[in-house]
């Protein structure tokens, strides 16, 4: 190949030979896929992408929970060349740079209580990573090496690298890896709609899911436990929200016990909930804040360890965290998050999402008129409907039904309706809707149409 000497975006002329050929996918079943049917993105608008055969999509996931204030916004992309041209890139490695250091000190003043610290990775994963790294040393810094377990969710998401993993508590994400790091153990989840207990007392459901965490932390021994991972909204198994007091008495048994609660905001930080961290929005103090998609809108690779004063106190007094990355803190992508967060307080993002979270939700709620949908759940801008085989017994699709239903049917209909969304049958089959936060009722609209399309189709598979 000859050097390109223009600034043209790259194209290839058989995409269906080199994804047969080259590409391999992310979490795609890249035997089974037909390479003729797959997707070639090429460029984006506002709530909007457009594939290579001219075909518009609404991104009704923000192409994957992360593009907040939409595509193709000219503000970020000179923000990225501006920065280019002054400064590519340089490590954090016993040096700043002025994009770290204003990007620090913004989400300092952002996040909630004392958490002033700043610690910049590349991915979710490695914020979730980074953080289990930060806690164990930690506690070893504070003369009780013996604390290093986690606790976590069931089928809570929390990444993919080996020490994340770990943590996350999806059995079939797990098993191809194992075994993972050791230490790690699960506790109920707060789906209410499958509440075994107290399933007719929203808050004392709570109370009690809240208090697994104890019972788990009593069994394992406090002095051998470190942290609390928990999601805002939990994203897996489809928007699990807390119920009242739930994070609160989480907060009480942590302080109890000397555990740390992290609040992994991977997906609920900057706006998707409708506050720049879901901690605001229910109401809690995290010791540590993992972040990454929204941060950017998805327009530059970048996350952050938010951590408290109390967790940097022993590493102040001259101890070294012994980790980072290459490009974590990139100046390109700290350029980015800021002019992305400019953007996001200018057109006042967060109210917009609160302004618009009731009719958000019911618009979706029109598709009860659907047998199949069991449950819309969620919050902000963050929303799930649950597919049942029978909504007055909530009988559940067995494994096969489900992703005959899902994946021969849903998905396939989704795609030709024009809606990018999630179909996911990890647990119980739901669909995930986030898209970018500029949306309104045009688009919420869209997507209830576009469901409705398909769901009927699959009522009749039932």
């Amino acid at each position: 190949m000859s050097p390109r000497t223009d600034h043209r975006p790259p194209t290839v002329t058989d995409p269906a030979r080199v994804i047969r050929d080259n590409l391999w996918m992310h979490f795609t079943q890249q035997g089974d896929c037909s390479t003729d049917k797959v997707p070639v993105i090429v460029r984006g608008e506002g709530a909007y992408v457009y594939d290579d055969q001219g075909r518009r999509y609404l991104d009704g996931l923000a192409g994957l929970f992360a593009v907040q204030v939409g595509h193709g916004r000219e503000e970020l992309a000179a923000a990225a060349a501006e920065q280019t041209r002054q400064l590519a890139y340089f490590p954090l490695w016993g040096y700043a740079t002025p994009p770290a250091l204003a990007l620090a000190e913004r989400l300092a003043a952002a996040a909630p209580g004392d958490i002033n610290r700043v610690f910049f990775t590349v991915s979710g994963g490695e914020s979730v990573e980074t953080a289990w790294k930060l806690i164990r040393q930690y506690f070893k810094l504070t003369g009780k090496p013996t604390k290093h377990k986690v606790i976590s969710r069931a089928m809570a998401y929390h990444g993919t690298s080996m020490g994340a993993l770990s943590i996350t508590g999806i059995p079939g994400a797990k098993a191809d890896f194992e075994p993972l790091v050791p230490s790690t153990q699960r506790v109920p989840n707060t789906n209410f709609y499958r509440a075994t207990e107290h399933a007719d007392d929203y808050e004392a459901y709570g109370r009690w899911a809240a208090d697994r965490i104890e019972e788990a932390i009593l069994f394992e021994g406090p002095e051998t436990v470190a942290a609390v991972f928990l999601e805002p909204v939990q994203n897996t198994g489809g928007c699990f929200v807390p119920p009242p007091g739930y994070f609160q008495r989480v907060r009480e048994i942590c302080n109890r016990h000397d555990v740390l609660l992290v609040s992994d905001e991977v997906i609920c930080a900057f706006g998707r909930l409708g506050y720049a961290f879901g901690a605001d929005k229910y109401g809690y103090q995290p010791d540590i804040i993992t972040t990454a998609k929204g941060l950017t809108s998805g327009y530059a690779p970048l996350g952050a360890v938010l951590a408290s004063d109390k967790i940097f106190e022993p590493f102040n007094k001259g101890a070294t965290f012994m980790h980072g990355s290459t490009y974590g803190g990139h100046p390109v992508s700290c350029a980015v998050a800021m002019a992305n967060l400019d953007l996001i307080e200018s057109e006042g993002i967060y109210q917009h999402v609160r302004d618009n979270e009731a009719a958000f939700r019911t618009t979706l709620e029109r598709l009860y008129d659907l047998p199949i949908v069991g449950e819309v759940r969620g919050a902000g801008f963050f929303w799930a409907v649950e597919l049942v085989k029978d909504r007055e017994t909530k009988e559940k699709f067995t494994d096969a039904d489900a992703h005959r239903i899902l994946k021969g049917h849903v998905s396939e209909a989704l795609f030709e309706a024009g809606l990018h969304c999630r179909a996911d049958d990890r647990a119980e089959p739901v669909i995930q809707l986030a898209p970018p936060l500029i949306c309104g009722q045009q688009q919420f609209d869209e997507m209830e149409q576009a469901l409705r399309h398909a769901l009927a189709g699959a009522v009749k598979l039932i």
